[in-house]
């Protein structure tokens, strides 16, 4: 199906709780990010892609799916998916590819591939159903694992933390999949998924990407917390989950605080540039497309609020930039788009660059390709995108709709909520109970009846808790089986053996090859 000459690669850069807000190719002035803005100036940038859901597990799982959450039923953070469950990794396979993982992905349950081929490093995150909500008692906050403000108040600089021990073995590893694949004689092409965790709290980062920012204003949030009975309901919700007023936060925590995250950019950024570096040296650069995005965003202090599990733009908004080395004029698109389209778009640009067949969709498909966008065509692009939130911090689903300018949260136990984005861009004034965009509200209405039925969501979320947490407290009585991925390492077939023709072997582990060894 595939030959050397039509092998085309696949590089998904991913990084973690990294908000379009927080780069310069978005508009952020203050944020050094060079090799991401340099790839956005060579590429299609999405400027209002969105998170299918603000969390980390659901988010990824609509990624991988190319599926809403309330269909794959990834709820949470620990959501299961079975291993029936059709992600791109499969797909590609099935077109010839060979699909590696280094880094996060956050799989719930003893399946810890989903279709990918090899999976470098293990998860930073468990494997098992110890976070799971629980709507039936929402009042309750579960602080051995709901974020806290320990991230803001302790922010700056750290040698070494658990995420930094994580990401440099991620890089790493990614780094040696892209020079193992120029090495193998594997002719498929390849598809490699280099997952980090930053810039996610803590707000802790390198003396070097500290130093960065010396001379840098950071700028304060430009939606302050707002007065006593003056936050929505969500916010409010949102307050209590991250225990905002557990500690006094003042201008000089918040800058502390966005001066650490925006280093963690730049170490992010650094790694993109030396997985391009390798691509070029290995001769892959020409033939590999690229994708840079995030699974969702960081308020980092605006509305008072941080980290994520919310609908406004700072929490949702994420980058999505594709670079295709050849044909593809750089641009800028204005369409809402959103994760669970990049599984459809990765099979379009598989197939059309190497000729393998597109496989029929095993599982419906929420998602739509970008490809047609990226090659600069318009025509009948529905310009939505949804998200959905059914997680800590609500007690019932939670919606949201971007379509055109407006963007729509609707939720039962709350106000429905309506911005007009390119007026209000920071999200202050809302318009669901102004008439003259009753009728805009009205569409969105109807748009939301026609995306789900949100009583039966409510049930089949309830249930699946309930299930989960039941299962959990079963396996921790006596001995207890991890799901955690262990990656497989043989040290017999690692550097230099015994068994193996050393010549040859030096032969095949060098890139490029050097001239055959024939001795008179």
């Amino acid at each position: 199906m595939n030959s050397k000459s039509r092998q085309h690669n696949i590089l998904v850069v991913m990084a973690d709780q990294l908000t379009a807000k927080a780069l310069g190719c978005y508009g952020n002035p203050e944020v050094v990010s060079p090799h991401i803005d340099r790839l956005a100036g060579q590429g299609v940038l999405f400027e209002n892609a969105y998170s299918s859901s603000p969390l980390c597990t659901p988010a990824r799982y609509a990624f991988m799916t190319g599926q809403n959450i309330s269909r794959c039923a990834g709820y949470d953070n620990a959501a299961y998916m079975p291993a029936t469950m059709p992600t791109f990794a499969h797909y590609l396979r099935l077109m010839g590819y060979r699909t590696v993982l280094s880094g996060k992905m956050h799989f719930v349950g003893p399946d810890q591939l989903h279709g990918f081929e090899e999976r470098l490093t293990t998860d930073i995150y468990p494997a098992d159903f110890g976070w799971v909500p629980d709507w039936r008692n929402p009042a309750e906050r579960i602080d051995l694992w709901y974020h806290n403000m320990s991230s803001v108040a302790q922010a700056g600089v750290a040698a070494v933390t658990n995420q930094l021990t994580y990401d440099d073995e991620v890089g790493h590893q990614a780094l040696h999949a892209i020079y193992d694949h120029a090495r193998r004689e594997d002719p498929r092409s390849l598809c490699l998924v280099a997952s980090f965790i930053h810039p996610h709290d803590p707000y802790a980062t390198r003396q070097k990407y500290w130093d960065l920012y010396d001379n840098v204003d950071i700028s304060l949030p430009a939606v302050p917390r707002p007065g006593a009975g003056q936050q929505d309901p969500h916010n409010r919700r949102l307050e209590k989950a991250i225990d905002v007023d557990a500690i006094r936060i003042g201008d000089e925590d918040i800058i502390r605080a966005r001066r650490a995250y925006y280093g963690n950019v730049s170490y992010i950024d650094e790694w993109l540039g030396r997985l391009r570096d390798a691509l070029d040296e290995c001769g892959m650069a020409g033939n590999t497309t690229l994708i840079l995005t995030s699974d969702h965003g960081d308020m980092l202090g605006e509305f008072g609020l941080w980290y994520k599990m919310s609908f406004r733009e700072w929490s949702c908004r994420i980058p999505a930039i594709v670079y295709h080395p050849s044909g593809m004029v750089p641009r800028r698109v204005r369409q809402a788009v959103a994760h669970v389209d990049i599984l459809p778009t990765l099979m379009d640009i598989a197939a059309e660059e190497t000729g393998a067949e597109k496989p029929l969709p095993i599982d419906p498909l929420d998602g739509r390709s970008l490809w047609p966008l990226c090659q600069n065509g318009n025509g009948g692009d529905p310009d939505r995108a949804v998200s959905e939130y059914l997680a800590e911090g609500t007690e019932a689903p939670m919606l949201m709709i971007r379509h055109g300018r407006y963007k729509y949260i609707g939720c039962p136990t709350d106000p429905e909520q309506l911005f007009d984005l390119e007026n209000d861009p920071d999200e202050q004034v809302n318009l669901a109970g102004h008439p003259d965009h009753a009728a805009v509200l009205e569409g969105f209405r109807k748009d939301a009846t026609t995306h789900w039925d949100v009583g039966r969501v409510q049930e089949n979320v309830v249930a699946d808790q309930a299930r989960r947490r039941a299962v959990y407290g079963a396996l921790r009585i006596g001995r207890y089986q991890s799901w955690d991925y262990n990656p497989a390492r043989d040290p017999s077939e690692l550097y230099t053996r015994s068994h193996m023709d050393l010549t040859r072997f030096d032969t095949l582990s060098r890139f490029p090859r050097p001239e055959p060894f024939e001795p008179e």
